[in-house]
């Protein structure tokens, strides 16, 4: 028993965060992970054009989640991760953002823990930083805010924020998942004393060619945000920092009022066209799921990523030998899927 335990591979499982969305935030430590592991799990906000990093012969398993979708159970995407590592596997959880920051890294790090995985966390940038910056809007300044707090608009008990609290506190606000709740989220932050005039924004698809966003103020936000149909995923930024987004001097313009530029919420946002590259293999749940698979949110066809982004990528279409997979499962065990 002891000889065949000692015979056993070793496998690893690295939890990267793959950056906010522009295939050029992944880290260089990211890129070489990417390049030597055997399984890679990818999550569903993940910009496809990355998975030109992976290595021919790799397995590439989509286990995406995303609000109103059918999603893969976070308990198989646990047990799949341990049942690949015990077999000896190199595995990429490849996760939106930052895996720590709103991304369950935590609880994968600790089903892996507790069964005996080794674990390495790689970490990327937050769309909560990234987002914002992609507009000129910097989470913090010295002369008019000093912190940022980051919150999530859907929390797993339905609790509230402490809105006083947060008021209080003079940070800038940067909120994930909160379209979905947005007119709830706004009410609250109202009814506890933020200011209606209180700068606002709102950005979808931050860092990518699709990047959509509107520059208003709190009370108007919800509207300026249904009037630009944005949705998911977005960031939401509240604080007076806003008012140093590029699009709010579109917006206001030199000299203007922000009272002024309210008035022409929605002027300074932008959509350009996504060139997203389709996955191979892999379908549609449902229209509301376009995700990043060759339609946009309004189903329109996508063209392919047919020239590499930056100097130094292999050609976009996935290498010949990447096996592609969807679990496509609702439910489910990792003996399933392994």
């Amino acid at each position: 028993m002891e000889a065949a335990h000692a015979r056993a591979p070793a496998g690893k499982v690295y939890l990267i965060g793959a950056g906010p969305g522009d295939p050029e935030l992944l880290t260089l430590k990211a890129v070489r992970v990417l390049g030597i592991a055997g399984v890679v799990l990818v999550d569903d906000l993940v910009d496809r054009r990355m998975l030109v990093h992976v290595r021919p012969g790799a397995r590439i398993v989509e286990v995406g989640k995303r609000g109103g979708c059918r999603s893969t159970p976070q308990s198989f995407i646990e047990k799949l991760m341990i049942r690949l590592a015990r077999r000896g596997a190199i595995v990429a959880r490849l996760k939106g953002g930052d895996p720590f920051v709103f991304g369950r890294g935590g609880e994968e790090a600790a089903a892996l823990n507790a069964a005996g995985i080794p674990v390495e966390v790689i970490v990327g940038i937050t769309a909560g930083m990234a987002a914002p910056a992609a507009l000129g809007i910097p989470v913090t300044h010295r002369d008019i805010a000093r912190g940022v707090t980051f919150l999530t608009g859907h929390s797993r008990a339905g609790s509230e924020p402490d809105w006083a609290a947060l008021r209080a506190s003079g940070t800038t606000l940067v909120i994930y998942m909160g379209m979905k709740r947005l007119a709830t989220l706004v009410a609250g932050m109202l009814e506890a004393g933020f200011p209606a005039d209180t700068p606002a924004c709102a950005i979808q698809n931050g860092t990518l060619e699709s990047q959509h966003e509107v520059v208003t103020t709190l009370a108007e936000l919800p509207a300026a945000a249904a009037d630009a149909r944005l949705g998911s995923p977005a960031i939401l930024v509240i604080g007076e920092v806003v008012l140093q987004a590029r699009s709010a001097c579109a917006v206001s313009g030199s000299g203007m009022s922000r009272e002024q530029g309210s008035a022409q919420r929605g002027a300074g946002a932008r959509l350009r066209d996504a060139t997203v590259q389709p996955i191979v293999g892999a379908s549609d749940t449902s229209r509301s799921c376009a995700r990043h698979r060759g339609s946009d949110p309004q189903g329109a066809p996508l063209p392919p990523l047919d020239a590499p982004r930056f100097p130094g990528m292999r050609p976009s279409a996935i290498a010949a030998g990447r096996r592609h997979e969807d679990t496509g499962l609702s439910d489910g065990s990792a003996e399933a899927a392994a």
